[in-house]
């Protein structure tokens, strides 16, 4: 069953239970789904790979915003960022622990044969693509700075 399909059916549920914001969450992950399906040269339906990363960026958006606005005293709106986030990482694959993203980038610092900081631009690439939809390209990057770096 497609992302789409799915949340079709938990927008039915939400109309039924009258919860009007789990509603508006779940409406935007789905107009970002047809707006990145209607995109010029885009294939009509979405691979479940290029749907990962449309929600990844969505919950990295979401969360990056609620960051702001807790800064900023805003706490309503923090609030409901986060509850969007929530709603999002539902259908997110389980996200690695930092423990588990180590022993993966150590891995990939092993297959790759990198000895130190020049290596990064190669370990990022490698360890990206193995975690892809799995963890942050963001925490990735630390832990590959913090490997290469004696």
């Amino acid at each position: 069953m497609s992302l789409k399909t799915t949340i079709d059916g938990d927008i039915k549920k939400a109309m039924l239970a009258k919860n009007k914001e789990e509603l508006d969450a779940l409406r935007s992950i789905k107009s970002m789904i047809l707006l990145a399906e209607t995109e010029k040269g885009a294939a009509t339906e979405l691979t479940p790979e290029a749907e990962n990363k449309l929600l990844m960026k969505a919950a990295k958006q979401r969360k990056e915003s609620a960051e702001i606005f807790q800064k900023e005293g805003r706490t309503d709106l923090a609030q409901r960022e986060q509850f969007q986030l929530d709603i999002i990482s539902r259908y997110l694959p389980k996200q690695l622990t930092d423990a588990e993203i180590a022993e993966a980038v150590k891995k990939v610092i092993a297959q790759v044969g990198a000895t130190g900081p020049q290596d990064m631009g190669k370990v990022m690439g490698a360890a990206t693509k193995a975690l892809a939809g799995q963890a942050d390209g963001k925490v990735i990057s630390e832990w590959v700075k913090k490997l290469l770096n004696p």
